[in-house]
């Protein structure tokens, strides 16, 4: 099979494309691109949404870039498939234009109108035009890729027999950085959060955490920047056992997050935080940290026993799993080895695109 991914996306800051590539050509398909990333993170796109006189410098991005993406279509041989994305929400329409009668594949990890309530952006005309984007794009997939299950049944009824659920999984490099640390040491618990502050991610809730176990020898690694930072900062109230990156690059991202003991997934409670499993759940186990993570229905069936989930929202339930690993080394080693072995064995790239092969087998059948 010869598959085509194609759009704007930036591997960079959205790993989610770089583990379906890698999982495509494990299972034997010959993966080529046509990419040209928009430049424009979420918070960009979602700003541009409370600032609209802005939508006329993404017009004119979007058109320079496909312009590239259309003349590197033409130097491609026909695709079986063409992969479309994350954050594919236009993408996917110039993608139905170029290739006619070929499979369209949407990865419909997060829809434009979920973005925009947990961006509380939200309401009146912002909301219909984010449902429009959202059912368009919809429409013009032949197959749509969503990464839980609670997301498949969001979906709207008519579109979820076209559906497929990819967890979001971790690339290979993520697994090879767990091969660089060893045993925890005997000093402070390692602990690192990494993201984007939104209000999906709890992050208040991981400051409050902090300035409640003031004192304790766990010392926390908070990167990134974004909505909710000045937020937590404040709620750690001035700790002395946090260092604050704003920004890490994506090719070193995954030996700083291996070098920790405790990855932090989210503690949101907004319908979108219980609907998902995120990036940072999957790589950080695969790095060989131990995940402490909201204990929600798709984060309780995809980790089950190998992570420590906590009530979201609730910071004295992560100070006190925070403490007890600290305290335990034992269970704590237990607990690094198990999210490995977890991520090696079910969401490693092979593992997380079986769904989507099975769907593509018949190009008739995605079509």
């Amino acid at each position: 099979m010869r598959a085509l991914l194609f759009g704007t996306y930036d591997t960079s800051t959205h790993p989610r494309v770089a583990a379906i590539a890698e999982g495509l050509r494990a299972c034997g398909a010959e993966v080529t691109e046509c990419n040209a990333p928009l430049g424009l993170d979420t918070a960009a796109r979602v700003d541009m949404l409370a600032k609209p006189w802005r939508a006329v410098g993404l017009l004119a991005r979007l058109a320079s870039r496909w312009t590239t993406l259309a003349r590197c279509a033409r130097r491609q041989p026909r695709p079986d498939v063409v992969v479309v994305g994350y954050l594919g929400h236009f993408d996917v329409h110039l993608a139905r234009a170029l290739f006619r009668k070929v499979p369209i594949v949407l990865d419909h990890l997060v829809g434009a109108s979920d973005t925009g309530r947990d961006r509380r952006l939200n309401g009146g005309a912002r909301d219909a035009l984010l449902k429009f984007i959202d059912a368009a794009a919809l429409r013009a997939a032949d197959v749509i890729v969503v990464d839980t299950d609670e997301h498949l049944n969001a979906l709207p009824e008519r579109h979820r027999a076209r559906a497929v659920v990819v967890p979001v999984g971790a690339p290979e490099a993520w697994l090879t950085a767990a091969g660089s640390t060893g045993p925890a040491g005997d000093g402070p618990l390692r602990v690192v959060f990494y993201g984007l502050y939104t209000p999906l991610q709890g992050t208040p809730v991981i400051g409050a955490a902090i300035a409640k176990i003031a004192g304790a020898p766990v010392q926390v690694t908070m990167i990134g920047n974004g909505q909710d930072l000045a937020e937590t900062r404040a709620a750690a109230a001035g700790s002395p056992a946090v260092t604050w990156i704003d920004w890490v690059p994506a090719a070193d991202l995954p030996a700083i997050v291996a070098g920790h003991d405790v990855c932090l997934g989210i503690f949101g409670t907004g319908p979108k935080a219980l609907r998902v499993v995120p990036n940072k759940v999957f790589q950080g186990a695969a790095a060989g940290c131990a995940i402490i993570t909201s204990d929600t229905a798709p984060q309780r069936r995809a980790l089950g026993d190998d992570a420590v989930l906590v009530r979201p929202g609730d910071p004295e339930a992560l100070a006190t799993a925070l403490l007890q690993l600290a305290d335990d080394r034992a269970e704590l080693a237990r607990r690094r080895q198990a999210a490995r072995e977890l991520v090696a064995d079910r969401f490693a790239p092979q593992q997380i695109v079986a769904p989507l092969m099975d769907r593509l087998g018949s190009p008739a059948r995605a079509r």
